[in-house]
């Protein structure tokens, strides 16, 4: 066998999975399959299918989502620079789906770095309504940013702040909530060695510790007839029968929507939580057991939860599942509203307006960069933005446009909510106004498509020409290459494309093309 398992993993899974143990103990000398997903803020299936780099096969749970070949580079094509396709493990493209977020939605991506299902949340908003997307490492939120940033993602909100928080600004607020909780990560063995290293020092009670008291905050923020789905990439029942068995004990309102007809996915195994109860695995978590004959409802919508098991489909070990509330009035703080979809704040996340009421500085919980926001942008830094978008821009920008300290925005949601809170992105990050002159962001440009913008320039692929851009040559590039709209002059700010999708900025001038791609994000191979 490829990896050692830890000696107590292998035996308690060999209890739950009996006859089947041998298989799925065979499964860890195979490789574990690399997938992808295109990401359809860019660029449509179909499309993405004439251009790859490497044959794809579909992913049976996932639309978007594709196995490639062992041995690919999914990360060294320029069409990755571009964000058309996010690589991706492809038991964990399931969860999204069953969420089910659709346009106009209020999304809560809660346990989100480094990010790939909250670009598939993303895709399915197709830029309507808000995703909040949250890690509570702040060394993780980095990643997350630059992918929320790579992939195009106009609507999304980017915090680095504890569930309990986030509720209490957005109370009762989202209609679809994904946890990813943070878990063992026994389902990881195969892809990741490390983790069957740290395995034998995480404690599964621990794990369930932040579970519960995630679930229980989930509740909070959830709006009538919402839908949560909670998803872990490890077998412990305890992480995963029994948190949800213990969730819907406490929020009556709730039942499992049952996973069916979906190829690949097994049911719950709620036995298994009796099976631990016997052995004392649950000694101090207080979890209760799930008798078939004393709790037949609870037992029949545990079966209905959801596994995705290495011996039996093409991807890593998952549990999900989805919980929806049946619409009824939920509990809620005495000193706050509960949430509803109102015209008056459609009108405030759509609007116009760069003012905005004044942010207090929360001293308790300071020490966030965009923790505190001007309570009006001022009049020259205004000017000096709008100028940037008449000159340079042909869309209609989405949201409210606010500062953070040098930092413009375009935020989906109302600003006030966001006061108090570790902001990493307040909105879709437009660029800095700084001594007079507004510089676009990398975000910008990456969300931005030919269309859009006065002046732009495809680079081929083929010719290395993008590669070079990517790396971040000057380049050398006749004028006539350049696609100007109406009478725009030639230099300034330019759009850089790769067969047409958008990568990062430039100025032309002369000639050359110079290079305005971030260090950051640059191609670093050979």
């Amino acid at each position: 066998m490829a990896i050692r398992l830890p000696i107590q993993f292998a035996e308690r899974m060999k209890k739950m999975l009996g006859d089947e143990y041998e298989q799925f103990v065979k499964s860890y000398e195979s490789a574990p399959r690399a997938g992808i997903r295109v990401n359809t803020l860019k660029i449509d299936p179909a499309s993405f299918a004439e251009i790859s780099p490497f044959p794809l096969k579909p992913i049976p749970w996932c639309e978007t989502g594709y196995y490639i070949p062992a041995g690919s580079k999914p990360g060294l094509t320029p069409y990755y620079h571009a964000g058309l396709y996010y690589v991706q493990e492809p038991s964990a493209m399931a969860p999204v789906e069953l969420l089910e977020a659709k346009p106009g939605d209020h999304v809560l991506d809660l346990c989100a770095a480094p990010g790939g299902k909250s670009t598939q949340i993303a895709a399915h908003l197709k830029g309507s309504g808000v995703l909040v997307t949250n890690d509570i490492s702040t060394d993780r939120t980095k990643a997350l940013a630059k992918n929320i940033e790579m992939y195009g993602v106009r609507n999304a909100v980017v915090l680095n702040e504890s569930p309990e928080r986030i509720a209490d600004a957005f109370p009762h607020y989202f209609d679809k909530i994904l946890i990813d909780a943070p878990c063992s990560g026994e389902g990881m063995f195969r892809k990741d060695e490390d983790m069957v290293r740290q395995w034998e020092h995480h404690s599964i009670e621990r794990c369930v510790l932040m579970q519960r008291d995630i679930l229980d905050t989930a509740a909070r923020l959830l709006a009538p007839g919402g839908r949560i789905v909670y998803s872990t990439c490890t077998f412990a029942p305890e992480e995963n029968e029994a948190m949800i068995g213990e969730f819907l004990r406490k929020n009556p309102s709730f039942r499992v929507v049952p996973i069916r007809n979906v190829s690949g996915i097994s049911g719950g195994h709620p036995e298994w939580i009796e099976q631990a109860a016997a052995e004392e695995q649950f000694e101090g978590l207080q979890i209760e057991p799930v008798s078939q004959d004393e709790h037949p409802d609870l037992y029949a919508q545990l079966q209905g939860t959801g596994r995705l098991w290495p011996h039996l489909v093409e991807g890593e070990g998952h549990f999900v599942a989805v919980l929806q509330h049946d619409g009824t009035p939920l509990d809620k703080p005495a000193d706050q509203p509960l949430y509803v979809h109102s015209t008056v704040e459609k009108e405030a996340a759509h609007g116009r307006n760069i003012k905005s009421k004044k942010q207090k500085h929360n001293e308790k919980h300071g020490g966030a960069k965009h923790r505190n926001r001007s309570d009006q942008m001022p009049m020259d830094a205004e000017l000096v933005f709008r100028s940037f978008v008449a000159e340079q821009l042909s869309v209609d920008l989405p949201g409210q446009t606010i500062l953070y300290g040098e930092k413009v925005y375009q935020t989906p949601t109302q600003p006030e909510r966001l006061a108090g809170l570790r902001v990493i992105r307040a909105g879709w990050f437009m660029g800095s106004v700084k001594n007079g002159r507004f510089t676009p962001s990398q975000a910008l440009a990456s969300a931005l498509n030919a269309e859009e913008v006065k002046r732009s320039v495809q680079l081929i692929a083929e010719s290395g020409e993008a590669v070079k851009y990517l790396k971040g040559d000057t380049l050398e590039l006749d004028e006539d290459r350049l696609v100007k709209s109406g009478t725009a002059s030639p230099k300034g700010y330019t759009l850089v494309t790769v067969n047409g999708h958008s990568v990062g900025w430039a100025k032309w001038q002369d000639g050359r093309l110079k290079n305005e791609y971030p260090a950051g994000w640059r191609w670093t191979s050979v």
